[in-house]
């Protein structure tokens, strides 16, 4: 599952009703949006806009029942929650979504009646605890998603068992029972050791139209036959090579008009499958199989070469997870294989259309997208997502400047994220990002960095794998923190110290960044700072970039370069 988790109560949005429908812009498509996604929906997202929505909403399912149902009511804060835990929690947050959704005051009709009475009931049945705290945050979530998929559009919630149920029956009351199309089980991984239970090694997307009534999109999906399969059907062969099965040609009903003798054999009881000028093309065509005797009936030759294959079921069992031997595996947690996501699109969606995740994580379905020749909208609330979602498209299409709407563009924009609930960590991913830096704190957790909190890689002579230390700081910077950078990439054994500073590097700074020297590149001939500054003033109005060996490596485990589908003609879905 996506790894965004409880930061989502940390935006601090409002529970009040969405402004005006009418009034609501186009979602621009191509563009990744920073920001809890409900707020983003709320903002950005015109009614009737989407076509395909896919959701990998976090959820931290490899807790303890027990500790999922704890109830939580005597929590002060969710600034007591530790964030990016892929877990959820009852607290203020969660306290006001319920308010929002059970009260038609709060959400100005915009809550269908059945899902206040769905989450008023979890609440009485189930109490106030974790588990009830995710369903309340996906309903508001669910009922904007909704609000912006158009009338012909789908929508596919990625979970595990953990909270399925709880999730089937939410989206029976934001779409209506009758919009349920299918529940999906997806074989993850082959075993899994679990005590004294069986073993859990798949997942469940569950997937909705909006409206069942109208032509939505929908393309079958086909999927090669088993070898037991072609063993026991496609046992002939024709000179050529060309495998074949055998199918009656004997009418499954009556057809007096049917009736009519073939080639010495006479006329099956219920008629021929065939009239008699379609039977005189297969006979040309020599797809006709002839028993040596008469007491046997002509059959159709159905060759392999032309089979779409096997009408793929609701249990897929043919997609592999992201193990550490994928070439397409970038090293970050609950990472969904592109082939899953491509199936979900192909099935969906037709070329053209805007697909929304608004859970993003590294991205996998804006890739499967972009190779489908789909447009996208990829939603998330870590800057360090952002980064890994703009490093894929670049690696995988060369998509340089993806736009990202939400993230500062200048100063005071900077300071003010810097200054938010959090922001000392949102900062220093976005400002890793503006130098194509790798976080050094992980993707899920935060802790003790020994004065690094990023690394460029780069390659010097003879294959030289070296490193760029980078230290962020959006507070108070003095002449010490340049010393400790120093002696950091003088203990890494690194090349080059980069510090990325909010405020304004002092004389002192300057001086002592100039006393640490010089890195010499063999391969490139040239000096480099040993200890390079660049504020957020510098990167941001300036352009400036730090000056590195030209051999810089991906900033993350580069993605595979991807084979687009054809261009195809484009629908005025939204702005561009």
């Amino acid at each position: 599952m996506a790894a965004t988790a409880t930061a989502v109560r940390r935006i601090g949005v409002r529970y009040e009703p969405a402004p005006s429908l009418g009034t609501l812009p186009p979602v621009k498509a191509n563009v990744l949006y920073y920001g809890d996604n409900l707020d983003i929906l709320r903002r950005y997202a015109e009614t009737d806009s989407v076509d395909l929505v896919y959701l990998d909403p976090p959820f931290n399912s490899n807790r303890a029942y027990n500790v999922i149902f704890k109830d939580e009511s005597g929590r002060k804060s969710d600034a007591q929650i530790v964030a990016f835990e892929d877990t959820w929690h009852w607290g203020p947050s969660a306290e006001a979504a319920y308010v929002y959704l059970t009260n038609t005051a709060r959400h100005g009709g915009r809550v269908p009646d059945a899902v206040s009475s769905v989450i008023a009931a979890l609440r009485s049945g189930v109490g106030t605890n974790q588990m009830t705290a995710y369903v309340v945050e996906m309903a508001v979530r669910l009922v904007e998603l909704h609000r912006a998929l158009r009338p012909t559009g789908s929508l596919y919630l990625h979970c595990d068992p953990t909270a399925s149920h709880y999730l089937k029956v939410l989206l029976d009351a934001v779409f209506e029972p009758l919009n349920f199309r299918s529940e999906i089980t997806w074989q993850r991984t082959n075993v899994h050791s679990d005590s004294k239970s069986w073993s859990a090694v798949a997942d469940t997307l569950l997937y909705y139209v909006k409206d069942a009534r109208r032509s939505f999109a929908w393309n079958p999906i086909h999927t090669g036959h088993s070898d037991e399969y072609l063993r026991s059907k496609y046992r002939y062969k024709d000179a050529d090579g060309r495998l074949y099965r055998l199918d009656n040609m004997t009418s499954p009903n009556p057809r007096p008009n049917m009736m009519y003798e073939w080639k010495g054999h006479a006329s099956p009881t219920m008629g021929w499958r065939y009239e008699r000028a379609t039977m005189e093309r297969l006979d040309r065509e020599g797809r006709i199989w002839y028993p040596d005797s008469t007491s046997k009936r002509p059959q159709l030759k159905r060759y392999l070469d032309e089979s779409e294959g096997r009408l793929l079921t609701n249990v897929w069992t043919d997609i592999d997870p992201i193990n550490s031997q994928a070439r397409e595996r970038l090293g970050y947690p609950t990472q969904k294989p592109v082939a899953l996501l491509e199936r979900i699109i192909s099935a969906s969606s037709n070329a053209g259309d805007i697909v929304l995740d608004p859970f993003c994580g590294c991205g996998t379905a804006l890739i499967a997208a972009q190779k489908l020749g789909r447009r996208w909208v990829g939603i998330d609330i870590t800057y360090l997502s952002i980064a890994v979602m703009r490093a894929r498209l670049k690696d995988s299409f060369g998509l340089d400047e993806v736009e990202v709407i939400g993230q500062p563009t200048e100063v005071a924009g900077a300071r003010e994220l810097a200054e938010s609930p959090d922001g000392r960590y949102q900062f220093q991913w976005w400002a890793l990002g503006l130098v194509d830096a790798k976080s050094l704190g992980g993707v899920e957790k935060k802790g003790p960095d020994r004065g690094i909190d990023g690394k460029i890689t780069f390659t010097d002579k003879n294959g030289a794998l070296l490193s760029v230390l980078v230290s962020v700081k959006s507070g108070h910077v003095n002449r010490g923190m340049i010393g400790e950078l120093r002696g950091t990439i003088e203990r890494e054994a690194a090349a080059i110290g980069l510090f990325v500073t909010l405020e304004e590097p002092t004389r002192d700074m300057k001086t002592e960044a100039a006393a640490a020297g010089f890195y010499h590149s063999e391969l490139w001939n040239k000096d480099y700072a040993r200890i390079q500054m660049l504020s957020i003033r510098e990167l941001l109005e300036e352009q400036r970039k730090p000056d590195l060996p030209p051999f810089v490596l991906p900033s993350f485990e580069q993605a595979q370069r991807v084979q687009e589908a054809p261009p195809a003609d484009q629908r005025k879905l939204f702005a561009s």
